[in-house]
């Protein structure tokens, strides 16, 4: 069905009917009532704390348990969060935060994995993208550069990519 085919049936119907399949939806669908849980209370400060937590603990867990190093993770919250239209200076936070916190990870321990590298350039390449897009530039510049130099500093196998993200960031 097509927008628009939606639009003209839902014109069609009465207000309680309406409100019967939209509390429907409600009850069946999961995405819809964590949406809408979101719409009238967003509580964003609480998201970014509840990721940046998760995030911390794939690199540095509690109770020495082995560090997982699963950019994954991040990447469901950023989903979600773009999903759920929260702020982009709070989402383009999670995205830095992310490659921050693994790059205090790799400072203490050598990772020889090179898919972590290349996920970490991914990221780094969405973020910059992201950040972009949404002309949040001057706002996370410093970030940007910081996480270059420290990928340059500790010598990533794909230092060269994130030196060529950085100067067209610039």
């Amino acid at each position: 069905m097509s927008k628009r085919d939606l639009k003209k049936y839902l014109a069609t119907l009465p207000k309680e009917e309406l409100e019967e399949q939209l509390m429907a939806l409600y009850d069946k669908f999961p995405e819809v009532k964590t949406y809408y849980n979101f719409i009238f209370n967003p509580k964003e400060d609480k998201l970014e704390q509840e990721a940046k937590l998760k995030i911390l603990h794939e690199y540095f867990p509690l109770k020495g348990k082995r560090a997982k190093l699963r950019r994954s993770t991040a990447q469901k919250y950023i989903k979600h969060f773009l999903t759920l239209g929260v702020d982009a200076y709070i989402t383009a936070d999670i995205m830095l935060y992310n490659i921050e916190t693994a790059q205090r990870y790799t400072a203490r321990r050598e990772i020889r994995y090179t898919t972590f590298y290349k996920s970490m350039y991914n990221s780094y390449k969405q973020a910059v993208d992201y950040i972009t897009a949404n002309g949040m530039a001057a706002d996370f510049k410093e970030r940007v550069e910081k996480i270059y130099l420290e990928a340059m500093r500790h010598q990533w196998d794909n230092g060269k990519e994130f030196e060529r993200i950085y100067d067209n960031f610039e």
